[in-house]
């Protein structure tokens, strides 16, 4: 496995090694000891979801602003352009964003940490996105960030207007949300 630094440096694209052959492939898709080396923190895992999505639903930008999560996440079937934004108000990449397309070809995932707004979306006829968390779902401290924000400009990659949630479409501008100090 490998990491790779994103243009924002706490973000990585995660690489596993993949050994294939005529009867197909197998890699490790995590590794407790070696993600902590590789990230160069002491990350502990509590949750794993799954979500599946239909072409053109986008997710995000979620975050929760107590009890914060750092995802690891990872599409297993189809595709998404999956988005991490910088809400850390003392960063010097605050509201800047990565993205990148996961797939169920690159088995790339991205670590998305505390301190990030996430989201995505599903570029394929559907995506089957699964993702680690460090910490609890917890509904009351969610918040979300609107996903076609001009402040942030996030170049998604879509075809006609995505399909998104009514939670979505209420989320609030950058500068009107509650950050990270």
């Amino acid at each position: 496995m490998k990491a790779t630094h994103t243009t924002i440096p706490d973000i990585f694209v995660i690489e596993p090694i993949i050994y294939s052959d005529n009867r197909g492939f197998f890699f490790e898709s995590f590794n407790q000891r070696q993600f902590n080396e590789l990230i160069g923190q002491n990350i502990q895992f509590v949750q794993d979801n799954h979500s599946h999505s239909t072409h053109g639903v986008l997710r995000g930008l979620h975050y929760q602003i107590e009890k914060p999560q750092g995802k690891l996440v990872r599409v297993v079937r189809g595709a998404a352009f999956d988005v991490a934004v910088d809400i850390r108000k003392s960063s010097p990449t605050f509201g800047q964003w990565v993205g990148i397309e996961l797939n169920e070809n690159n088995h790339c995932q991205l670590w998305v940490p505390i301190g990030f707004a996430h989201g995505f979306v599903v570029l394929s006829d559907s995506a089957d996105f699964l993702y680690k968390t460090t910490d609890y779902y917890a509904p009351d401290f969610e918040r979300c960030i609107a996903w076609d924000d001009p402040e942030i400009d996030i170049k998604w990659p879509l075809e006609a207007q995505p399909l998104i949630s009514v939670k979505d479409k209420l989320g609030s501008l950058l500068s009107d949300s509650e950050v990270f100090p």
